[in-house]
Protein backbone atom coordinates (compact mmCIF):
# COMPACT_ATOMS: atom_id res chain seq x y z
CA UNK A 1 0.00 0.00 0.00
CA UNK A 2 1.09 3.66 -0.94
CA UNK A 3 1.03 5.92 2.16
CA UNK A 4 2.22 9.53 2.73
CA UNK A 5 5.07 9.92 4.20
CA UNK A 6 4.79 13.24 6.21
CA UNK A 7 2.02 12.01 8.58
CA UNK A 8 1.72 10.27 12.14
CA UNK A 9 2.47 6.64 12.64
CA UNK A 10 -1.34 6.29 13.33
CA UNK A 11 -1.81 6.40 9.54
CA UNK A 12 0.15 3.61 8.31
CA UNK A 13 0.02 1.73 11.83
CA UNK A 14 -2.93 -0.23 10.22
CA UNK A 15 -0.93 -1.38 7.33
CA UNK A 16 1.18 -2.97 9.51
CA UNK A 17 -2.08 -4.44 11.23
CA UNK A 18 -3.31 -6.19 8.31
CA UNK A 19 0.31 -7.87 7.05
CA UNK A 20 0.37 -5.92 4.06
CA UNK A 21 3.82 -3.54 3.05
CA UNK A 22 3.94 -0.02 3.41
CA UNK A 23 5.37 2.26 0.38
CA UNK A 24 5.62 5.72 2.14
CA UNK A 25 5.21 8.98 -0.28
CA UNK A 26 7.29 12.31 -0.38
CA UNK A 27 5.71 15.44 0.00
CA UNK A 28 5.40 18.28 -2.17
CA UNK A 29 6.30 22.16 -0.83
CA UNK A 30 2.97 23.53 -2.55
CA UNK A 31 0.95 21.46 -0.15
CA UNK A 32 2.74 19.94 2.13
CA UNK A 33 1.04 16.39 1.32
CA UNK A 34 2.01 13.67 -1.10
CA UNK A 35 3.54 14.65 -3.61
CA UNK A 36 1.82 13.63 -7.36
CA UNK A 37 5.27 13.32 -9.01
CA UNK A 38 6.53 11.16 -6.46
CA UNK A 39 3.14 8.75 -6.87
CA UNK A 40 3.36 8.21 -10.23
CA UNK A 41 6.35 7.19 -10.17
CA UNK A 42 5.75 4.86 -6.96
CA UNK A 43 3.16 2.91 -9.58
CA UNK A 44 5.88 2.99 -12.03
CA UNK A 45 7.70 1.25 -9.52
CA UNK A 46 4.89 -0.59 -8.01
CA UNK A 47 2.36 -1.30 -10.64
CA UNK A 48 0.44 -3.98 -8.68
CA UNK A 49 -0.74 -1.81 -5.63
CA UNK A 50 -4.37 -1.13 -5.47
CA UNK A 51 -4.83 1.26 -2.31
CA UNK A 52 -3.09 4.54 -1.80
CA UNK A 53 -3.58 6.45 1.65
CA UNK A 54 -3.30 10.20 1.57
CA UNK A 55 -2.97 12.11 4.60
CA UNK A 56 -4.55 15.82 4.95
CA UNK A 57 -1.70 17.33 7.06
CA UNK A 58 -2.51 20.00 9.62
CA UNK A 59 -5.89 20.52 7.83
CA UNK A 60 -5.17 21.25 4.39
CA UNK A 61 -6.52 19.13 1.83
CA UNK A 62 -3.85 17.20 -0.82
CA UNK A 63 -4.07 18.08 -4.64
CA UNK A 64 -7.20 15.65 -5.26
CA UNK A 65 -7.55 16.42 -9.06
CA UNK A 66 -3.97 14.78 -9.86
CA UNK A 67 -4.26 12.08 -6.95
CA UNK A 68 -7.21 11.46 -8.19
CA UNK A 69 -6.23 11.57 -12.07
CA UNK A 70 -3.30 8.95 -11.18
CA UNK A 71 -5.03 6.09 -9.01
CA UNK A 72 -8.05 6.03 -11.63
CA UNK A 73 -5.33 5.52 -14.28
CA UNK A 74 -4.35 2.97 -12.26
CA UNK A 75 -7.36 1.35 -10.93
CA UNK A 76 -6.27 1.99 -7.20
CA UNK A 77 -8.49 3.02 -4.59
CA UNK A 78 -7.62 6.10 -2.06
CA UNK A 79 -8.29 5.85 1.92
CA UNK A 80 -8.67 9.56 2.65
CA UNK A 81 -7.03 10.41 6.18
CA UNK A 82 -8.72 13.09 6.95
CA UNK A 83 -8.61 13.03 10.51
CA UNK A 84 -6.89 16.50 10.83
CA UNK A 85 -8.86 18.33 8.09
CA UNK A 86 -12.84 17.97 9.25
CA UNK A 87 -14.22 21.69 7.64
CA UNK A 88 -11.36 22.17 5.34
CA UNK A 89 -12.19 22.14 1.51
CA UNK A 90 -10.29 21.65 -1.88
CA UNK A 91 -12.24 23.41 -5.03
CA UNK A 92 -15.23 23.98 -2.67
CA UNK A 93 -15.59 19.94 -1.88
CA UNK A 94 -15.17 18.82 1.61
CA UNK A 95 -12.18 17.12 3.40
CA UNK A 96 -13.44 13.04 4.13
CA UNK A 97 -15.16 13.01 0.66
CA UNK A 98 -11.92 11.91 -1.64
CA UNK A 99 -11.36 8.69 -0.75
CA UNK A 100 -13.32 5.60 -1.55
CA UNK A 101 -13.21 5.65 2.33
CA UNK A 102 -12.47 8.12 4.37
CA UNK A 103 -11.72 9.03 8.41
CA UNK A 104 -11.88 11.71 10.88
CA UNK A 105 -10.58 11.96 13.96
CA UNK A 106 -12.24 13.16 17.41
CA UNK A 107 -9.13 13.05 19.50
CA UNK A 108 -8.88 15.13 22.23
CA UNK A 109 -6.62 17.75 20.33
CA UNK A 110 -8.89 18.25 17.49
CA UNK A 111 -11.74 20.89 16.18
CA UNK A 112 -14.59 19.28 17.39
CA UNK A 113 -13.43 16.37 20.28
CA UNK A 114 -15.01 13.45 22.00
CA UNK A 115 -11.76 12.96 23.58
CA UNK A 116 -11.10 10.03 21.81
CA UNK A 117 -12.69 7.74 19.03
CA UNK A 118 -13.54 8.94 14.84
CA UNK A 119 -15.97 8.44 11.96
CA UNK A 120 -15.60 6.26 9.10
CA UNK A 121 -16.85 7.97 6.11
CA UNK A 122 -17.99 6.09 3.06
CA UNK A 123 -20.60 6.32 0.21
CA UNK A 124 -20.53 2.52 -0.37
CA UNK A 125 -23.73 1.02 1.55
CA UNK A 126 -21.94 -2.72 1.69
CA UNK A 127 -18.74 -1.03 2.89
CA UNK A 128 -20.45 0.95 5.38
CA UNK A 129 -22.46 -2.08 6.84
CA UNK A 130 -19.37 -4.34 6.94
CA UNK A 131 -17.52 -1.69 8.89
CA UNK A 132 -20.70 -1.55 11.29
CA UNK A 133 -20.77 -5.29 11.43
CA UNK A 134 -16.91 -5.35 12.37
CA UNK A 135 -17.11 -3.01 14.87
CA UNK A 136 -19.84 -4.47 17.01
CA UNK A 137 -17.33 -8.18 17.49
CA UNK A 138 -19.14 -9.10 13.87
CA UNK A 139 -21.72 -10.63 15.32
CA UNK A 140 -24.11 -12.69 12.36
CA UNK A 141 -27.84 -12.09 12.18
CA UNK A 142 -29.28 -14.28 14.58
CA UNK A 143 -31.04 -14.41 17.70
CA UNK A 144 -28.42 -16.07 19.91
CA UNK A 145 -24.49 -14.89 19.64
CA UNK A 146 -23.42 -16.48 16.37
CA UNK A 147 -19.94 -15.17 14.85
CA UNK A 148 -18.75 -16.36 11.46
CA UNK A 149 -15.94 -13.87 11.27
CA UNK A 150 -13.32 -11.91 13.52
CA UNK A 151 -14.84 -8.82 15.44
CA UNK A 152 -13.63 -5.67 17.09
CA UNK A 153 -15.01 -3.04 19.69
CA UNK A 154 -14.42 -0.24 17.79
CA UNK A 155 -17.72 1.59 18.77
CA UNK A 156 -18.13 4.71 19.95
CA UNK A 157 -20.09 5.46 23.29
CA UNK A 158 -23.69 7.40 23.24
CA UNK A 159 -21.81 9.94 25.86
CA UNK A 160 -19.13 10.46 23.57
CA UNK A 161 -21.36 10.68 20.45
CA UNK A 162 -23.26 13.11 22.23
CA UNK A 163 -20.47 15.22 22.79
CA UNK A 164 -19.60 15.25 19.69
CA UNK A 165 -22.58 15.96 18.14
CA UNK A 166 -23.10 19.30 20.42
CA UNK A 167 -20.16 20.79 19.38
CA UNK A 168 -20.92 20.26 15.20
CA UNK A 169 -22.85 23.51 14.87
CA UNK A 170 -20.04 25.41 16.40
CA UNK A 171 -17.01 23.94 13.52
CA UNK A 172 -17.21 27.31 11.71
CA UNK A 173 -16.36 29.34 15.00
CA UNK A 174 -13.91 27.04 15.51
CA UNK A 175 -12.40 26.92 12.31
CA UNK A 176 -12.81 31.35 12.10
CA UNK A 177 -10.83 31.02 15.40
CA UNK A 178 -8.39 28.95 14.09
CA UNK A 179 -7.61 31.00 10.75
CA UNK A 180 -7.23 34.12 13.22
CA UNK A 181 -4.50 32.33 14.92
CA UNK A 182 -2.58 31.60 11.83
CA UNK A 183 -3.14 35.01 10.61
CA UNK A 184 -1.51 36.62 13.55
CA UNK A 185 1.07 34.69 13.35
CA UNK A 186 1.61 35.59 9.80
CA UNK A 187 1.63 39.09 10.57
CA UNK A 188 3.73 39.38 13.63
CA UNK A 189 6.77 37.29 11.77
CA UNK A 190 6.59 39.33 8.49
CA UNK A 191 10.06 40.65 8.96
CA UNK A 192 11.25 37.27 10.25
CA UNK A 193 13.36 34.46 7.80
CA UNK A 194 10.48 32.05 7.87
CA UNK A 195 7.47 30.65 6.26
CA UNK A 196 3.96 29.96 7.60
CA UNK A 197 2.83 26.35 5.94
CA UNK A 198 1.60 27.90 2.43
CA UNK A 199 -2.63 27.31 2.11
CA UNK A 200 -2.88 26.61 -1.74
CA UNK A 201 -5.12 28.43 -3.81
CA UNK A 202 -7.75 25.50 -4.65
CA UNK A 203 -8.43 25.02 -0.81
CA UNK A 204 -9.59 26.08 2.34
CA UNK A 205 -8.11 24.55 5.62
CA UNK A 206 -9.57 24.24 8.93
CA UNK A 207 -6.63 25.44 10.57
CA UNK A 208 -5.90 23.11 12.87
CA UNK A 209 -2.37 23.68 13.67
CA UNK A 210 -0.68 26.68 12.71
CA UNK A 211 3.21 25.29 11.62
CA UNK A 212 6.25 27.61 10.28
CA UNK A 213 9.20 26.78 8.42
CA UNK A 214 12.64 28.66 8.97
CA UNK A 215 14.40 30.01 5.73
CA UNK A 216 17.04 27.66 5.10
CA UNK A 217 20.04 30.18 5.13
CA UNK A 218 18.62 30.94 8.96
CA UNK A 219 18.61 28.00 10.55
CA UNK A 220 21.45 27.63 13.54
CA UNK A 221 23.19 24.22 13.49
CA UNK A 222 21.18 21.68 15.03
CA UNK A 223 21.22 17.85 14.89
CA UNK A 224 18.33 15.75 15.49
CA UNK A 225 18.78 11.95 16.90
CA UNK A 226 15.93 9.16 17.31
CA UNK A 227 15.85 10.37 20.71
CA UNK A 228 17.89 13.49 21.40
CA UNK A 229 18.82 17.07 19.47
CA UNK A 230 21.69 19.81 20.09
CA UNK A 231 21.79 23.07 18.24
CA UNK A 232 24.36 25.98 18.06
CA UNK A 233 23.19 29.46 18.85
CA UNK A 234 23.84 32.06 16.56
CA UNK A 235 23.04 35.18 15.84
CA UNK A 236 20.41 36.28 13.59
CA UNK A 237 19.64 32.21 13.34
CA UNK A 238 17.71 29.99 15.30
CA UNK A 239 16.07 26.40 14.89
CA UNK A 240 12.90 24.28 15.54
CA UNK A 241 14.30 23.26 18.79
CA UNK A 242 15.57 26.10 19.96
CA UNK A 243 12.35 27.78 19.57
CA UNK A 244 10.13 25.02 21.06
CA UNK A 245 12.34 25.24 23.99
CA UNK A 246 12.17 29.67 24.26
CA UNK A 247 8.43 29.20 24.56
CA UNK A 248 8.13 26.18 26.28
CA UNK A 249 9.50 28.92 29.38
CA UNK A 250 6.48 30.91 29.06
CA UNK A 251 4.53 27.72 29.50
CA UNK A 252 3.24 27.80 25.88
CA UNK A 253 3.24 24.06 23.88
CA UNK A 254 4.67 23.81 20.53
CA UNK A 255 6.25 20.62 18.88
CA UNK A 256 8.11 19.82 15.24
CA UNK A 257 6.52 18.59 12.34
CA UNK A 258 5.59 15.22 12.29
CA UNK A 259 8.73 12.85 11.81
CA UNK A 260 8.21 11.45 8.14
CA UNK A 261 7.90 7.72 8.33
CA UNK A 262 10.61 6.76 6.53
CA UNK A 263 13.14 8.02 9.53
CA UNK A 264 10.75 5.75 11.84
CA UNK A 265 13.10 2.95 13.22
CA UNK A 266 9.59 0.78 12.47
CA UNK A 267 9.56 1.44 9.11
CA UNK A 268 13.54 1.78 7.50
CA UNK A 269 13.20 -1.48 5.96
CA UNK A 270 10.22 -0.13 3.95
CA UNK A 271 10.67 1.74 0.74
CA UNK A 272 10.38 5.51 0.34
CA UNK A 273 9.14 7.38 -3.38
CA UNK A 274 10.68 10.62 -3.76
CA UNK A 275 10.39 12.83 -6.62
CA UNK A 276 11.70 16.64 -6.27
CA UNK A 277 14.62 15.78 -3.49
CA UNK A 278 14.13 14.61 0.07
CA UNK A 279 11.19 17.00 1.11
CA UNK A 280 9.51 15.54 4.05
CA UNK A 281 13.00 15.46 5.73
CA UNK A 282 13.39 19.09 4.77
CA UNK A 283 10.32 20.36 6.39
CA UNK A 284 10.85 17.84 9.41
CA UNK A 285 14.20 19.54 10.08
CA UNK A 286 13.15 23.14 9.71
CA UNK A 287 9.58 23.35 10.96
CA UNK A 288 7.26 23.28 13.79
CA UNK A 289 3.64 23.26 14.80
CA UNK A 290 2.86 26.89 17.23
CA UNK A 291 0.61 27.01 20.14
CA UNK A 292 -2.57 26.71 17.91
CA UNK A 293 -5.60 26.47 20.99
CA UNK A 294 -8.77 28.40 19.96
CA UNK A 295 -8.71 29.17 23.83
CA UNK A 296 -5.39 31.42 23.55
CA UNK A 297 -6.26 34.95 24.09
CA UNK A 298 -4.94 37.60 22.16
CA UNK A 299 -2.67 38.60 24.57
CA UNK A 300 -1.24 35.11 24.76
CA UNK A 301 -0.38 34.57 21.43
CA UNK A 302 1.35 38.17 21.56
CA UNK A 303 3.79 36.71 23.89
CA UNK A 304 4.41 33.88 21.62
CA UNK A 305 5.28 35.59 19.15
CA UNK A 306 7.59 37.86 21.07
CA UNK A 307 9.71 34.71 22.04
CA UNK A 308 9.86 33.72 18.53
CA UNK A 309 11.31 36.91 17.48
CA UNK A 310 13.94 37.00 19.98
CA UNK A 311 15.01 33.77 18.99
CA UNK A 312 16.69 35.39 15.47
CA UNK A 313 18.95 38.18 17.71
Amino acid sequence: MFCSDLTFIASSNPIIYEGAEPIFIDSDYKTWNMDPDALEKAFEKYPEVKHVITVNLFGTPCDYDKIREICDRHNAVIIEDAAESLGANYKGRCAGTFGEISVISFNGNKIITGTEGGMLLTDDIDTAEKARKWSTQSRDCAPWYQHSETGYNYRMSNIVAGVIRGQIPYIGEHIAAKKRIYERYKEGFKDLPIQMQPVPDDCEPNYWLSCMTINPEAMCGQKLGDTEYTYKKESGKSCPMEILEAIKTINAEGRPLWKPMHLQKLFDCYDYITANGDVGSDLFTRGLCLPSDNKMTEAQQKAVIKVVCACFE
